[in-house]
């Protein structure tokens, strides 16, 4: 017989049951829930998502702000056993649209400053037969689409559990493998592709990261840079706080270092989660030195933390930030530093409950610290795959190990270092270059804010390595100064070719550097040093050629 779990009586309901109804469970701008309230505002929106006969199993898309309808949404989806689908609020319409009809998705949830997303979408996914907005403009929509306001939506609701044809307060009887949540990967790559989780993943992130890892608890106050559309912003807002009966604070807009440091003042926050591309302009703002007193530790994920931004956080704010790598495919952070035994650089050692090892392009294990291979995970609260995406599930997922995609060496102390996307290191004169080790170096000059390096072809169709450079406010970027900087803090042919000054890196909407992107930036200009990467006296090892 199956385990019967459902993660909304394991997030809401237990808390009640132990009287602790009353304490804070979300605060959003305007708006606070005690977890009583957050039960009944649950209760409110499953009752409107059954009135329109959403069933278990059933797909609900959401694009939608961070706010207390999208987290209600998510919850009351789960709830009655239908599968949540947070789209990212970052997508054109037609993009949208794409995720909408590949979900098979026949309601779309938005919220008011996303209606023109959502009207575009509609036009792209025929399946969806109802759309609730939470403004009150419903103009616009196909006409295949019933449109409803958010008021209207949960009225609706109401009578129909009034009336007895709605499904009762008690959450489904789903199992812990039953299917809850779909989280689309980002597609900068190719075809986005949502990772399929179960009841049980909310549930294990939650204690082996949020409980063993971040020793999360009740007085604990969540502040996260990253959306509940995607893993890593769920997790830190939704699984970690209301997994231990602590609050949730939801921030909709963009994440402006002043914004945020208000934020975690006002709202007491005492943990902050946070990117590289957060924890980067919040050190060149003029934001207070104690503005993040309260803050207990800090927690970067996305892409590596570098050195420079751990030391800047912990020396002019008092945030030790624990820098982890995790993804879509796992559902949260699988490798992590830990306070007090952080090692800058790396993401750490493996959390509980997960395995990790290094492969080579044979796929045979490397076991000798210091040899970079491909990072495989495995974990519990692994994806059971990718939804409709059979030969790009057989290729990720083996064995019970998912394939990462990044490239890592093992440290002699047992820390991970990670040296970039297996597909983004570069061979400049046929050694390897990893493009994180070049970006840490010059992450280091004082001019720099952000920097991506990536592999551009000469004439010859080589990669030479260029440096995409985001100078600090009121600095300037001399190529050949940076040049020369990689050139003394580095082996000489690791050094960028060329620089390309940019206002600012294109990124995905998880903060990640989009670096298809860059690449072609990067092709429209010339190199600053053409030539062969090598110097006089640098011979290349045996075992660096390939």
């Amino acid at each position: 017989m199956a385990e019967v779990f459902n993660a909304t009586d394991y997030l809401v309901d237990r808390h009640l049951r132990a009287g602790n109804g009353g304490r804070t469970a979300v605060v959003a701008p305007g708006r606070s829930l005690t977890y009583a309230e957050l039960a009944g505002e649950v209760g409110r929106v499953a009752a409107g998502l059954r009135a329109l006969g959403v069933r278990p199993e059933e797909r609900v898309a959401m694009c939608m702000a961070d706010g207390v309808e999208l987290f209600a949404a998510l919850l009351a989806t789960m709830r009655i056993g239908a599968v949540a689908v947070p789209c990212s609020t970052m997508l054109t319409g037609p993009e949208l649209g794409t995720l909408v009809a590949d979900s098979r998705a026949r309601v779309l949830l938005g919220s008011r400053e996303f209606g023109p997303a959502v009207r575009g979408a509609l036009a792209e996914a025929p399946e969806v037969r109802h759309a609730v907005l939470t403004g009150d403009d419903l103009t616009a929509l196909p006409e295949h689409v019933e449109a409803r306001t958010w008021r209207a939506f949960l009225d609706a609701g109401e009578a129909s559990e009034a009336s007895g044809e709605g499904g009762g307060p008690e959450p489904y009887p789903s199992w812990a493998e039953s299917p809850a949540l779909w989280l689309y990967t980002s597609g900068t790559t190719g075809r986005p592709k949502a990772a399929m989780h179960r009841h049980v993943d909310i549930r294990l992130v939650a204690e082996l990261y949020g409980q063993r890892v971040l020793g999360i608890g009740p007085g604990d106050r969540c502040l996260s840079v990253a959306k509940l559309f995607f893993a890593y912003g769920i997790g830190n807002s939704m699984f970690f706080p209301l997994s231990v009966g602590a609050a949730a604070l939801l921030e909709p807009s963009r994440p402006a270092p002043d914004l945020f440091a208000r934020r975690a003042a006002e709202d007491r926050a005492t943990l902050l989660f946070g990117t590289p591309s957060f924890w980067g302009p919040l050190l060149a703002s003029g934001v207070p030195d104690g503005a993040f007193a309260t803050v207990r530790q800090g927690v970067s994920a996305g892409e590596a933390l570098p050195p420079r931004m751990f030391h800047g956080m912990r020396d002019r704010f008092g945030v030790e930030v624990l820098d982890g790598i995790g993804s879509t495919e796992m559902l949260h952070i699988f490798i992590s530093n830990r306070a007090g035994r952080v090692r800058p650089g790396s993401s750490g050692v493996p959390v509980p409950g997960y395995d990790v090892e290094l492969r080579d392009t044979a796929g045979a294990v490397v076991e000798a610290a210091g040899e970079p291979g491909e990072l495989y995970v495995r974990g519990e609260s692994a994806a059971v795959g990718y939804w409709c995406r059979a030969e790009t599930t057989r290729r990720v997922f083996l064995g019970g190990w998912t394939r990462t995609g990044d490239t890592y060496v093992r440290n002699e102390d047992g820390t991970y270092t990670c040296l970039g996307r297996t597909n983004d290191l570069l061979k400049a004169g046929g050694i390897w270059v990893s493009p994180t080790e070049v970006e840490e170096r010059l992450l280091a000059h004082p001019d720099v804010a952000e920097v991506a390096v990536v592999g551009v072809p000469d004439a010859d169709g080589l990669d030479r390595p260029v440096a995409c450079v985001v100078p600090m406010p009121g600095g300037k970027v001399e190529p050949g100064e940076l040049i020369a900087w990689c050139r003394e803090g580095l082996a000489s042919f690791k050094r960028p070719r060329g620089v390309v000054e940019l206002a600012e890196l294109p990124k995905t909407a998880t903060g990640k550097i989009r670096r298809n992107v860059l690449r072609e930036l990067a092709r429209t200009e010339s190199l600053a040093e053409p030539g062969e990467p090598g110097e006089p006296g640098e011979p290349v090892e045996p075992e660096e050629a390939v």
